[in-house]
Protein backbone atom coordinates (compact mmCIF):
# COMPACT_ATOMS: atom_id res chain seq x y z
CA UNK A 1 0.00 0.00 0.00
CA UNK A 2 2.80 2.42 0.89
CA UNK A 3 4.58 1.67 -2.40
CA UNK A 4 1.37 2.39 -4.31
CA UNK A 5 0.92 5.74 -2.54
CA UNK A 6 4.52 6.80 -3.21
CA UNK A 7 4.20 5.77 -6.87
CA UNK A 8 0.95 7.70 -7.24
CA UNK A 9 2.45 10.84 -5.69
CA UNK A 10 5.49 10.58 -7.96
CA UNK A 11 3.58 9.97 -11.20
CA UNK A 12 0.61 12.21 -10.46
CA UNK A 13 2.38 15.54 -10.00
CA UNK A 14 0.44 17.00 -12.95
CA UNK A 15 -2.88 15.53 -11.82
CA UNK A 16 -4.65 12.28 -12.57
CA UNK A 17 -5.63 11.45 -16.17
CA UNK A 18 -8.87 9.71 -15.13
CA UNK A 19 -12.28 11.03 -16.13
CA UNK A 20 -14.39 10.30 -13.05
CA UNK A 21 -17.24 12.83 -13.23
CA UNK A 22 -18.51 12.51 -9.65
CA UNK A 23 -15.14 13.47 -8.17
CA UNK A 24 -14.40 17.16 -7.72
CA UNK A 25 -10.64 17.02 -8.18
CA UNK A 26 -8.01 15.28 -10.27
CA UNK A 27 -5.27 16.27 -7.82
CA UNK A 28 -3.49 13.20 -6.56
CA UNK A 29 -3.44 14.04 -2.83
CA UNK A 30 -7.23 14.26 -2.20
CA UNK A 31 -7.79 11.15 -4.29
CA UNK A 32 -5.24 9.20 -2.27
CA UNK A 33 -6.84 10.48 0.93
CA UNK A 34 -10.20 9.18 -0.29
CA UNK A 35 -8.72 5.74 -0.89
CA UNK A 36 -7.14 5.72 2.58
CA UNK A 37 -10.53 6.53 4.11
CA UNK A 38 -11.98 3.60 2.19
CA UNK A 39 -9.22 1.33 3.51
CA UNK A 40 -9.86 2.47 7.08
CA UNK A 41 -13.58 1.80 6.70
CA UNK A 42 -12.90 -1.64 5.23
CA UNK A 43 -10.65 -2.51 8.18
CA UNK A 44 -13.38 -1.27 10.53
CA UNK A 45 -15.91 -3.61 8.87
CA UNK A 46 -13.46 -6.51 9.16
CA UNK A 47 -13.05 -5.71 12.85
CA UNK A 48 -16.82 -5.67 13.36
CA UNK A 49 -17.18 -8.93 11.42
CA UNK A 50 -14.53 -10.55 13.60
CA UNK A 51 -16.49 -9.55 16.70
CA UNK A 52 -19.78 -10.82 15.31
CA UNK A 53 -18.21 -14.19 14.41
CA UNK A 54 -15.92 -14.55 17.42
CA UNK A 55 -17.77 -17.58 18.77
CA UNK A 56 -17.90 -19.42 15.46
CA UNK A 57 -15.54 -22.30 14.82
CA UNK A 58 -12.90 -22.05 12.10
CA UNK A 59 -14.12 -23.36 8.74
CA UNK A 60 -12.38 -26.55 7.62
CA UNK A 61 -11.44 -25.55 4.08
CA UNK A 62 -9.07 -28.48 3.83
CA UNK A 63 -11.88 -31.03 4.14
CA UNK A 64 -14.03 -29.34 1.49
CA UNK A 65 -11.33 -28.92 -1.17
CA UNK A 66 -9.46 -31.46 -3.33
CA UNK A 67 -5.88 -32.59 -2.83
CA UNK A 68 -3.31 -29.79 -3.05
CA UNK A 69 -1.94 -30.87 -6.44
CA UNK A 70 -5.43 -30.94 -7.94
CA UNK A 71 -6.32 -27.62 -6.30
CA UNK A 72 -3.14 -26.04 -7.69
CA UNK A 73 -3.95 -27.19 -11.22
CA UNK A 74 -7.52 -25.92 -10.94
CA UNK A 75 -6.30 -22.61 -9.53
CA UNK A 76 -3.86 -22.08 -12.39
CA UNK A 77 -6.50 -23.07 -14.93
CA UNK A 78 -8.99 -20.61 -13.46
CA UNK A 79 -6.46 -17.78 -13.43
CA UNK A 80 -5.44 -18.35 -17.07
CA UNK A 81 -9.08 -18.60 -18.10
CA UNK A 82 -9.91 -15.44 -16.16
CA UNK A 83 -7.13 -13.45 -17.82
CA UNK A 84 -8.32 -14.49 -21.29
CA UNK A 85 -11.94 -13.59 -20.53
CA UNK A 86 -10.95 -10.32 -18.87
CA UNK A 87 -8.73 -9.19 -21.77
CA UNK A 88 -11.30 -10.22 -24.39
CA UNK A 89 -13.93 -8.22 -22.56
CA UNK A 90 -11.63 -5.23 -22.09
CA UNK A 91 -10.84 -5.13 -25.80
CA UNK A 92 -14.58 -4.83 -26.41
CA UNK A 93 -15.21 -2.19 -23.79
CA UNK A 94 -16.56 -4.58 -21.15
CA UNK A 95 -15.26 -4.38 -17.59
CA UNK A 96 -16.31 -5.99 -14.35
CA UNK A 97 -18.27 -2.82 -13.56
CA UNK A 98 -20.84 -1.24 -15.83
CA UNK A 99 -19.56 1.89 -17.54
CA UNK A 100 -20.46 4.77 -15.24
CA UNK A 101 -20.71 2.67 -12.09
CA UNK A 102 -19.83 4.56 -8.89
CA UNK A 103 -18.22 7.60 -10.58
CA UNK A 104 -20.71 8.43 -13.34
CA UNK A 105 -20.55 7.84 -17.12
CA UNK A 106 -18.15 9.51 -19.52
CA UNK A 107 -20.31 8.73 -22.57
CA UNK A 108 -23.90 7.87 -23.39
CA UNK A 109 -24.95 4.36 -22.29
CA UNK A 110 -27.88 2.57 -23.89
CA UNK A 111 -29.94 -0.25 -22.37
CA UNK A 112 -28.48 -2.71 -24.89
CA UNK A 113 -24.98 -1.85 -23.62
CA UNK A 114 -26.12 -2.87 -20.15
CA UNK A 115 -27.55 -6.15 -21.41
CA UNK A 116 -24.36 -7.03 -23.30
CA UNK A 117 -22.19 -6.22 -20.28
CA UNK A 118 -24.33 -8.27 -17.89
CA UNK A 119 -24.64 -11.23 -20.27
CA UNK A 120 -20.90 -11.38 -20.99
CA UNK A 121 -19.79 -11.30 -17.38
CA UNK A 122 -22.47 -13.70 -16.19
CA UNK A 123 -21.78 -16.24 -18.94
CA UNK A 124 -17.99 -16.27 -18.76
CA UNK A 125 -17.29 -15.56 -15.09
CA UNK A 126 -20.27 -17.27 -13.46
CA UNK A 127 -22.21 -19.75 -15.62
CA UNK A 128 -19.37 -21.51 -17.45
CA UNK A 129 -17.03 -21.89 -14.41
CA UNK A 130 -19.95 -23.08 -12.26
CA UNK A 131 -21.06 -25.66 -14.81
CA UNK A 132 -17.52 -26.90 -15.41
CA UNK A 133 -16.91 -27.49 -11.71
CA UNK A 134 -20.29 -29.13 -11.27
CA UNK A 135 -19.37 -31.44 -14.12
CA UNK A 136 -16.10 -32.20 -12.32
CA UNK A 137 -18.18 -33.53 -9.44
CA UNK A 138 -18.21 -30.64 -6.97
CA UNK A 139 -21.43 -30.07 -5.03
CA UNK A 140 -22.54 -26.77 -3.50
CA UNK A 141 -20.86 -27.53 -0.19
CA UNK A 142 -17.49 -28.13 -1.81
CA UNK A 143 -18.00 -25.00 -3.92
CA UNK A 144 -18.73 -22.99 -0.75
CA UNK A 145 -22.19 -22.09 -1.98
CA UNK A 146 -24.00 -23.60 1.00
CA UNK A 147 -24.31 -22.13 4.48
CA UNK A 148 -23.11 -24.22 7.40
CA UNK A 149 -24.56 -21.72 9.88
CA UNK A 150 -27.59 -19.98 8.39
CA UNK A 151 -28.48 -17.96 11.50
CA UNK A 152 -24.91 -16.77 12.03
CA UNK A 153 -24.53 -15.88 8.36
CA UNK A 154 -27.80 -13.92 8.38
CA UNK A 155 -26.74 -11.88 11.42
CA UNK A 156 -23.35 -11.13 9.89
CA UNK A 157 -24.92 -10.12 6.57
CA UNK A 158 -27.35 -7.77 8.31
CA UNK A 159 -24.67 -6.06 10.42
CA UNK A 160 -22.23 -5.55 7.55
CA UNK A 161 -24.99 -4.47 5.15
CA UNK A 162 -26.21 -1.77 7.53
CA UNK A 163 -22.70 -0.40 8.06
CA UNK A 164 -21.73 -0.47 4.40
CA UNK A 165 -25.05 1.00 3.23
CA UNK A 166 -24.71 3.88 5.69
CA UNK A 167 -21.17 4.57 4.49
CA UNK A 168 -22.14 4.46 0.81
CA UNK A 169 -25.23 6.65 1.22
CA UNK A 170 -23.22 9.22 3.18
CA UNK A 171 -20.56 9.34 0.46
CA UNK A 172 -22.88 9.01 -2.56
CA UNK A 173 -26.31 10.46 -1.60
CA UNK A 174 -27.72 10.41 -5.14
CA UNK A 175 -30.41 7.89 -4.18
CA UNK A 176 -32.16 10.58 -2.15
CA UNK A 177 -32.65 12.76 -5.24
CA UNK A 178 -34.90 10.22 -7.00
CA UNK A 179 -38.70 10.29 -7.06
CA UNK A 180 -40.80 7.56 -5.47
CA UNK A 181 -41.54 6.00 -8.86
CA UNK A 182 -37.88 6.08 -9.86
CA UNK A 183 -36.99 4.32 -6.62
CA UNK A 184 -39.79 1.77 -7.01
CA UNK A 185 -38.63 0.77 -10.49
CA UNK A 186 -34.97 1.67 -10.36
CA UNK A 187 -33.96 -0.18 -7.18
CA UNK A 188 -35.07 -3.69 -8.24
CA UNK A 189 -33.81 -3.12 -11.80
CA UNK A 190 -30.41 -1.99 -10.54
CA UNK A 191 -30.27 -4.90 -8.11
CA UNK A 192 -30.95 -7.51 -10.80
CA UNK A 193 -28.66 -6.01 -13.44
CA UNK A 194 -25.67 -5.65 -11.12
CA UNK A 195 -26.32 -9.01 -9.49
CA UNK A 196 -26.09 -10.67 -12.90
CA UNK A 197 -23.38 -8.43 -14.34
CA UNK A 198 -20.90 -8.23 -11.47
CA UNK A 199 -22.19 -9.75 -8.19
CA UNK A 200 -22.60 -13.37 -9.26
CA UNK A 201 -19.53 -13.32 -11.56
CA UNK A 202 -17.29 -12.11 -8.73
CA UNK A 203 -18.84 -14.51 -6.23
CA UNK A 204 -18.60 -17.65 -8.35
CA UNK A 205 -15.25 -17.05 -10.00
CA UNK A 206 -13.30 -15.57 -7.10
CA UNK A 207 -14.93 -16.67 -3.86
CA UNK A 208 -16.68 -19.96 -4.64
CA UNK A 209 -13.85 -21.37 -6.76
CA UNK A 210 -10.55 -19.50 -6.50
CA UNK A 211 -10.49 -18.53 -2.83
CA UNK A 212 -10.83 -22.11 -1.47
CA UNK A 213 -7.96 -23.13 -3.74
CA UNK A 214 -5.85 -20.26 -2.47
CA UNK A 215 -6.50 -21.64 1.00
CA UNK A 216 -5.50 -25.16 0.00
CA UNK A 217 -2.42 -24.21 -2.01
CA UNK A 218 -0.99 -21.64 0.41
CA UNK A 219 -2.12 -23.29 3.63
CA UNK A 220 -2.41 -19.80 5.11
CA UNK A 221 -5.58 -17.75 5.73
CA UNK A 222 -3.58 -14.50 5.53
CA UNK A 223 -2.03 -15.46 2.18
CA UNK A 224 -5.40 -16.60 0.83
CA UNK A 225 -7.12 -13.38 1.94
CA UNK A 226 -4.39 -11.30 0.27
CA UNK A 227 -4.64 -13.39 -2.92
CA UNK A 228 -8.43 -13.03 -2.92
CA UNK A 229 -8.11 -9.28 -2.49
CA UNK A 230 -5.59 -8.95 -5.32
CA UNK A 231 -7.72 -11.15 -7.57
CA UNK A 232 -10.74 -8.94 -6.92
CA UNK A 233 -8.68 -5.87 -7.80
CA UNK A 234 -7.34 -7.60 -10.92
CA UNK A 235 -10.85 -8.29 -12.18
CA UNK A 236 -11.31 -4.51 -12.45
CA UNK A 237 -8.24 -3.95 -14.63
CA UNK A 238 -10.42 -2.58 -17.43
CA UNK A 239 -12.55 -0.14 -15.47
CA UNK A 240 -13.96 2.44 -17.87
CA UNK A 241 -11.98 5.27 -16.27
CA UNK A 242 -8.58 3.56 -16.46
CA UNK A 243 -6.18 5.07 -19.02
CA UNK A 244 -3.53 3.00 -20.80
CA UNK A 245 -2.32 5.40 -23.50
CA UNK A 246 1.16 5.80 -21.95
CA UNK A 247 3.38 3.98 -19.48
CA UNK A 248 2.88 6.66 -16.81
CA UNK A 249 -0.90 6.64 -17.21
CA UNK A 250 -0.97 2.84 -17.19
CA UNK A 251 1.03 2.74 -13.94
CA UNK A 252 -1.26 5.36 -12.40
CA UNK A 253 -4.32 3.41 -13.48
CA UNK A 254 -3.03 0.15 -12.03
CA UNK A 255 -1.99 1.94 -8.84
CA UNK A 256 -5.41 3.48 -8.27
CA UNK A 257 -7.18 0.26 -9.23
CA UNK A 258 -5.10 -1.42 -6.53
CA UNK A 259 -5.87 1.33 -4.00
CA UNK A 260 -9.59 1.27 -4.75
CA UNK A 261 -10.35 -2.42 -5.02
CA UNK A 262 -8.00 -4.22 -2.65
CA UNK A 263 -9.79 -2.89 0.49
CA UNK A 264 -13.22 -4.26 -0.51
CA UNK A 265 -11.43 -7.38 -1.73
CA UNK A 266 -10.02 -7.82 1.77
CA UNK A 267 -13.52 -7.59 3.26
CA UNK A 268 -14.98 -10.08 0.78
CA UNK A 269 -12.10 -12.50 1.34
CA UNK A 270 -12.33 -12.20 5.13
CA UNK A 271 -16.09 -12.81 5.12
CA UNK A 272 -15.62 -15.89 2.93
CA UNK A 273 -12.82 -17.26 5.10
CA UNK A 274 -14.75 -16.68 8.31
CA UNK A 275 -18.01 -18.25 7.12
CA UNK A 276 -17.04 -20.70 4.38
CA UNK A 277 -20.02 -19.32 2.47
CA UNK A 278 -19.40 -17.32 -0.70
CA UNK A 279 -22.95 -15.94 -0.59
CA UNK A 280 -22.25 -13.90 2.55
CA UNK A 281 -20.08 -11.26 0.93
CA UNK A 282 -22.51 -10.95 -1.99
CA UNK A 283 -25.50 -10.01 0.16
CA UNK A 284 -23.56 -8.12 2.82
CA UNK A 285 -21.04 -6.19 0.75
CA UNK A 286 -21.80 -6.14 -2.95
CA UNK A 287 -25.31 -6.72 -4.34
CA UNK A 288 -27.06 -3.95 -2.37
CA UNK A 289 -24.18 -1.79 -1.15
CA UNK A 290 -22.59 -0.30 -3.16
CA UNK A 291 -24.47 -1.09 -6.36
CA UNK A 292 -28.06 -0.35 -5.38
CA UNK A 293 -27.16 2.44 -2.98
CA UNK A 294 -24.78 4.14 -5.42
CA UNK A 295 -25.71 3.08 -8.95
CA UNK A 296 -29.52 3.29 -8.96
CA UNK A 297 -29.49 6.92 -10.25
CA UNK A 298 -27.22 5.80 -13.12
CA UNK A 299 -29.56 2.96 -14.11
CA UNK A 300 -32.60 5.24 -13.80
CA UNK A 301 -30.98 7.63 -16.27
CA UNK A 302 -29.95 4.88 -18.72
CA UNK A 303 -33.46 3.43 -18.90
CA UNK A 304 -35.22 6.80 -18.84
CA UNK A 305 -37.29 6.03 -15.77
CA UNK A 306 -39.42 9.03 -14.80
Amino acid sequence: MLVAIVLALWLGTDGLPFNRPSLDSTDVAPNIFGQLVQLAFALFIIRVASRVTRQRSVVDFDARTPARQIARGEMIGLLVYGVVVLVAGGLNGIGMHLHGAIYGPTRAILPRDVYVWAAYNFLFFAAIPYLVFRRRGYDHSSMFLKSENARGDAILILVVLILESAGELFTFPGLFSLTAQQLLIGIPLTFVLHLVGTGLPVMVFTYALLFPRYMKVTGSPVAAIVCGSLTYAGLHLFEYWAVYDSLANALLSITFLFLQFTPPGLVKSYLTWRTGNAWVHLWAYHAVAPHVTVDTPHVVKIFGIR
